[in-house]
């Protein structure tokens, strides 16, 4: 699975505004945010990079004032990691990922479902945004923001909510468009006040629903603590590798 797993990831990475491959290396960029989360690089499979390579690979960050940064998965290109540590790079950290299959899926029925719903609106944009800079409290909730997650609506991804009493968003999660039989569902995120109400799993299932009926063979996902992780396993998911995250500081 991390053969697919990082496939995706350098699939994913192509449908950047701004794309750079240098020495076995894909690089990623959005000119319209410095974010280190979505400007960032990967390996292609079996990479073997040279230390030229590396030095090229951290010159494209440079010369755009950004910090140089990878993620992928470990197993798919064995060589890689020891490459970037001689060049300087540090683990920002390892997560376990899980996977889920149509034959696994677990769709919440009865008093443990929600209603799900389709964004449509400028509004439901924004009010998605608002509610994942919540519950996540990394970034602030922008128009930039709005618009990225009506571009994986309209990409060929998939964007799920469950509205809040007041109409507004209590919680979300994005899927990328498939690419090599899997897609990457992320973001899962529920405003502290409607946490423990099945909202996590209601928008989980219902993105792995709609990935599968578009022809994915899997559906993976990161997980950060023992209780999403918990969530995701009653939906379908099981553990199946881990993926690493470097960079490198100034």
């Amino acid at each position: 699975m991390g053969t697919d797993v990082q496939g995706f990831a350098v699939a994913n990475l192509r449908r950047r505004p701004v794309l750079i491959e240098t020495g076995g290396f894909v690089a990623g960029f959005d000119p319209g945010t410095t974010s280190p989360y979505i400007n960032y690089a990967t390996p292609l499979p079996a990479a073997r990079p040279t230390a030229r390579d590396v030095r090229e690979l951290i010159e494209a960050f440079r010369v755009r004032g950004l910090k140089p940064r990878l993620e992928f998965a470990p197993d798919a290109a064995p060589a890689v990691e020891p490459a970037l540590r001689a060049a300087g790079f540090t683990v920002e950290a390892v997560h376990a990922y899980l996977v889920c299959t149509p034959e696994r899926l677990t769709i919440p029925r009865g008093t443990a479902a929600l209603p799900v719903a389709v964004p449509a609106t400028d509004e439901d944009y924004r009010a998605i945004d608002a509610a994942l800079s919540e519950a996540f409290g990394e970034f602030a909730a922008s128009p930039e923001g709005a618009d990225r997650l009506r571009r994986v609506q309209e990409g060929g991804g998939a964007v799920r909510f469950v509205r809040a009493p007041d109409g507004g968003c209590a919680g979300a999660a994005t899927c990328s468009a498939p690419a090599v039989g899997t897609a990457e569902l992320a973001g899962v995120g529920t405003r502290p006040v409607f946490r423990g109400r099945g909202v996590a799993a209601s928008v989980t299932a219902a993105l792995t629903e709609a990935m599968f009926a578009r022809g994915a063979r899997s559906v993976w996902l990161e997980y950060s603590g023992e209780g999403s992780r918990r969530v995701y396993e009653r939906v379908g998911y099981e553990p199946r590798g881990t993926r690493l995250y470097l960079s490198l500081d100034d």
